[in-house]
């Protein structure tokens, strides 16, 4: 009979312990990510057609430039080169249009609304690795329109005036007291371009910024 009650009381605390796992915590609406995608169906015989092999090449340069905190380029900052970085080819279909425009309409990062590709779509891309020079190749090319993309990561270096104190004199005057401090910030660009390749065997030269 004991044992009886031992194993029912066992069953009832895994049951318990059951429920408690599967609750689901609502998270808050600031955490909250929209995702669009376009409605247009992928075609993927399209896409693989326009990746077929060609006899035209793509080379470019992938850069970018320090910009402010604010967001603004800094003028006459030299190019921040792009080493070993992954640049993206997507071939443009009507389906990636249309998920361009989305973007451009819909896109707002910092209220976590994001635009996406569907994953078929993605797996439809070639890739190519730049050297510590920034540059990159896509060889074996045929005519058509194609879209680049690259995340190059750096670190923002930059000065500020921190406040250390101040003094007084003898007749209540005050003088503050500064002192520069560098300060540091990682930065991820998203860089971007469209090239077209118009006809077989042409060397198309691009930059990627």
């Amino acid at each position: 009979m004991k044992l009886k009650k031992y194993a029912l009381t066992l069953f009832c605390m895994l049951s318990a312990i059951t429920v408690v796992n599967a609750q689901y915590k609502e998270p808050e609406k600031k955490d909250k990510a929209e995702i669009f995608r376009p409605e247009m169906p992928f075609d993927s015989l399209l896409a693989k057609k326009m990746l077929a092999k060609g006899t035209a090449v793509i080379k470019g340069v992938a850069y970018t430039k320090q910009k402010h905190p604010l967001g603004y380029s800094v003028p006459f900052s030299p190019r921040i080169l792009a080493n070993k970085i992954t640049v993206v080819l997507l071939p443009v279909t009507p389906y990636f249009e249309e998920w361009y425009r989305l973007r451009k309409d819909k896109e707002n990062i910092k209220r976590k609304r994001f635009v996406y590709l569907s994953d078929q779509a993605y797996r439809y891309r070639l890739e190519a690795i730049t050297n510590s020079d920034g540059e990159f190749t896509f060889p074996d090319m045929k005519p058509g329109k194609y879209f680049l993309q690259g995340m190059l990561d750096y670190t923002l270096r930059g000065t500020y005036n921190a406040y250390t104190g101040s003094g007084y004199n003898d007749y209540g005057g005050r003088t503050d007291y500064y002192q520069k401090k560098e300060y540091f910030k990682n930065i991820q660009d998203r860089i971007e371009t469209f090239v077209e390749v118009k006809e077989n065997g042409e060397i198309v030269k691009v930059k990627l910024h």
